[in-house]
């Protein structure tokens, strides 16, 4: 597995903690169709949550979260509605959340936690 893999897997299982412990249920992972690929696919009080999962070492090339724009949030709704679709979901309301994920040396990881995200 290369470094970004290793490093992104890192950050996926990071956030499905938090999200886990905060009362969600993570109902897919790494998600792929034609169109792309959603990180985690949770459910929380009856909505479809798509989390869009950036990790970083560090913030030399920005804050983790800067790199989830309009193009990739329209993406991300269209891959939630396909996910619903698959899954016989299709009358679920959905939501995108983004988590940010910054490693640093000899400290705990920070995961900054957006709900609720639009274009």
């Amino acid at each position: 597995m290369a470094h970004n893999q290793r490093l992104g897997a890192h950050g996926e299982e990071l956030v499905t903690e938090l999200i886990e412990s905060r009362g969600m249920r993570v109902l897919d992972r790494n998600w792929r169709c034609s169109a792309g690929e959603l990180d985690i696919v949770a459910e929380q009080d009856g909505v479809v949550v798509a989390v869009e999962v950036k990790t970083r070492n560090g913030v030399g090339y920005g804050h983790p979260a800067t790199s989830v724009g309009r193009v990739k949030l329209g993406r991300l709704y269209r891959l939630v509605t396909l996910w619903c679709l698959e899954h016989e979901r299709e009358r679920s309301r959905r939501r995108i959340d983004v988590a940010a994920v910054t490693l640093r040396p000899a400290a705990d990881p920070v995961v900054d936690y957006y709900a609720g995200v639009t274009i």
